[in-house]
């Protein structure tokens, strides 16, 4: 069942914040929408951050530096100024598990990418949305513009990798690795035989050079067991961020983001502009000029995410990542600032066959 309601200001005492399955509303202006498992406000997501809980994915679907709606900078040259706030509280909010996905144009993206990088997240890949020729077909006077016809966004993927404390400062995963075998007093060698593999320890785990790879977890655990038993008994726990007990295996696996490798997808996206009854129009005029794709927003949630996972749609739009995880069993916390696309979206997530193609916990 969906439902909006008005926020209104709580009784003191009654003022839980958000909970899953329930119309509970923290404090603000607007209004919220709660179907199931996705909560959307009509706010602005600077001010809903603190209430929601730490995301596994972010999609990031704001502005593209157009001037085409009231906030939206009239060039892409501002647009990392307007991110900043926004890029700064998804870091402060996040974990290592975290992916974010970060649709823009390319020149929007690239202005973005230095502030993205300055906040800790690191790059993964650009994936390009291919809409066909049939985006600008007879409506593109190459003469006048004196440049190919652009058919292209990207949706660009980071995660946030994990730092390890050591002096007062913060060591990578792999930094992190090496310095811990090396205070066991140990050879490097011996972890082949700790991991009970032939050379990937020593050519891959523990190699100081671009050739790292992350160890699995039964090697992680072996490896932690190894140098506690064997390792000089005055430098133990060894592999600990607490000063008290090794990572366990089930720790180790959230150090890093998730991502499931669909079979026979490249960083390629080739998909036609959203047509059709999935395009949401008013009377022949579309309400939204770039709506995302649903297979698209499935797509992204389905590599970086599990069922139950949480997910942020911090610029809501139309909602279409809210919809996604809605299919696909996810927890979605959304903000849409503009009344118009709010309502349009709660209309949207309420329609009863949404599920169509694609039944609820499905998603892997």
């Amino acid at each position: 069942m969906a439902t909006i309601v008005a926020k209104k200001p709580l009784p003191k005492r009654a003022r839980p914040g958000i909970r899953r399955g329930t119309q509970a509303v923290s404090p603000g202006t607007g209004s919220v929408f709660q179907r199931g498992c996705v909560h959307v406000e009509n706010t602005d997501s600077l001010s809903a951050y603190g209430r929601w809980p730490s995301p596994i994915a972010i999609v990031s679907d704001g502005p593209y530096g157009l001037g085409s709606f009231p906030g939206d900078p009239p060039s892409p040259e501002r647009l990392a100024e307007w991110y900043a706030p926004h890029i700064e509280a998804w870091s402060r909010h996040s974990s290592p598990q975290t992916t974010l996905w970060f649709w823009n144009s390319e020149l929007g993206w690239a202005t973005v990418h230095p502030v993205l990088t300055a906040h800790g997240w690191t790059y993964r890949c650009c994936h390009i949305w291919d809409k066909g020729i049939g985006h600008v077909a007879g409506n593109s006077n190459t003469k006048t513009l004196r440049k190919l016809p652009v058919v292209t966004e990207v949706c660009v993927q980071y995660t946030k990798e994990a730092t390890f404390p050591c002096n007062g400062t913060g060591l990578s995963m792999k930094g992190w690795l090496r310095r811990e075998w090396e205070r066991t007093g140990l050879p490097f060698s011996v972890t082949n035989e700790a991991c009970g593999v032939k050379d990937a320890a020593t050519r891959k785990y523990l190699t100081a050079d671009h050739l790292w790879y992350y160890p699995p977890v039964d090697a992680f655990e072996r490896l932690a067991e190894y140098a506690n038993k064997h390792g000089r008994p005055e430098g133990r726990p060894y592999f600990s961020v607490d000063g008290l007990r090794p990572l366990s295996g089930e720790e180790w696996t959230r150090m890093r983001a998730r991502f499931h490798c669909p079979v026979g997808e490249t960083n390629v996206w080739r998909e036609p502009p959203v047509r059709g009854s999935e395009r949401l129009k008013r009377k022949s005029k579309c309400i939204h000029l770039n709506q995302k794709p649903l297979r698209l927003m499935e797509l992204i949630l389905s590599m970086s995410t599990d069922r139950g996972d949480v997910v942020w749609e911090p610029f809501g739009g139309l909602c279409s990542a809210a919809l996604a995880a809605l299919r696909l069993d996810r927890r979605c916390f959304a903000a849409e600032i503009n009344p118009e696309f709010f309502t349009t979206a709660c209309k949207r997530l309420s329609e009863r066959d949404l599920f169509d193609g694609c039944e609820p916990g499905n998603g892997s």
